[in-house]
């Protein structure tokens, strides 16, 4: 039986806006080194390093190994083209066209887990890859649109699902968001398909990722015999996105902001882009001064919870 989702405090919040703009940093830094011809265990090596020395965060993938499953041998996870989510970091290089999605969980000292991902385009990709990048995108900013007190996680799965079907894709049902805090897997499930008006109730509090897995081809997955990587079972390109989010008093909060972090696109109205520019362009330079770092986060929250939704 689920347990029921429990809202975060105040102070838990307090540092979980910290571990999530620390682990959104880590994808900053790793950003200019996505290049052709590097393998992804070198990636997997700088951000480790970053992690460690800069940071003085751990990685939450390195060792993670739920009941069933073996050791995760790294301290990201990179899943390349048909790879939909969990790919293991290895020495082949790079090639121009590849889709790389790149999944940072970080711990922070105080013990709070900040989870987000990005996809990275290698050189020019085709007209395919960079539509199927883009949705997947438009997805998750979708999905975090229809977060307010209310709402029911139904709502959130059935904007993404109808994007993205709308576009000619498809949405993976076997992997879907989570709650985070002091655990890296909580209650509840974000599921990224479903039908509005169904599953949990939300309330200010709850912080969950919204993370949902978009593949050109058809839905179907398989796991590769490394007992992690997931891929699509026609081998068609997948792409995902993550935020982590909080539910405040009149929408969403963003998280895993960070200085360099995209903006939302453009289907997103110019009153949301701009709100989330502003908050990005207020964050302080890391090491984030708490009380400005909130000021700058809760920006945006606003903006979130005013936001027409049928108009998105």
């Amino acid at each position: 039986m689920m347990s029921k989702p429990i809202p975060k405090t105040p102070e838990e919040i307090k540092e979980m806006r910290i571990a999530c703009r620390l682990a959104a940093e880590v994808l900053d830094y790793i950003a200019p080194f996505v290049q052709i011809g590097v393998t992804t265990a070198e990636l997997d090596r700088l951000c480790r390093e970053y992690m460690e020395k800069t940071q003085s965060t751990i990685s939450a993938t390195l060792n993670y190994a739920p009941p069933g499953y073996t050791p995760y041998p790294a301290s990201i996870c990179t899943s390349l083209n048909h790879q939909v989510c969990h790919g293991i970091p290895g020495k082949k290089p790079l090639k121009k066209g590849d889709i790389l999605n790149i999944d940072v969980t970080v711990i922070t000292p105080a013990g709070f887990f900040g989870d987000t991902s990005r996809m990275f385009i290698v050189g020019e990709a085709s007209i395919l890859a960079k539509r199927l990048c883009q949705t997947a995108y438009e997805c998750m900013w979708l999905g975090i649109a229809a977060v307010r007190p209310g709402a029911r996680l139904g709502d959130v799965g059935h904007v993404i699902q109808r994007h993205a079907e709308r576009n000619g894709f498809s949405v993976v049902r076997e992997f879907c968001g989570h709650g985070i805090g002091r655990k890296f897997h909580e209650e509840p499930q974000v599921l990224h398909y479903g039908h509005p008006g169904t599953g949990v109730e939300l309330w200010p509090g709850m912080i969950f990722t919204i993370e949902p897995m978009i593949n050109a081809g058809k839905a179907a997955i398989s796991e590769l015999s490394d007992g992690w990587t997931i891929v699509t079972r026609d081998r068609s390109l997948s792409a995902q996105w993550e935020h982590t989010v909080l539910v405040t008093g009149t929408g969403a909060e963003v998280l895993s902001l960070s200085a360099a972090c995209p903006l939302p696109p453009g289907a997103m109205t110019g009153t949301l882009a701009k709100a989330t520019a502003d908050a990005i362009a207020a964050l302080p330079p890391a090491p984030a001064h708490v009380e400005a770092f909130e000021h700058a986060s809760r920006a945006i929250s606003a903006i979130y919870g005013g936001v027409e939704r049928d108009k998105i």
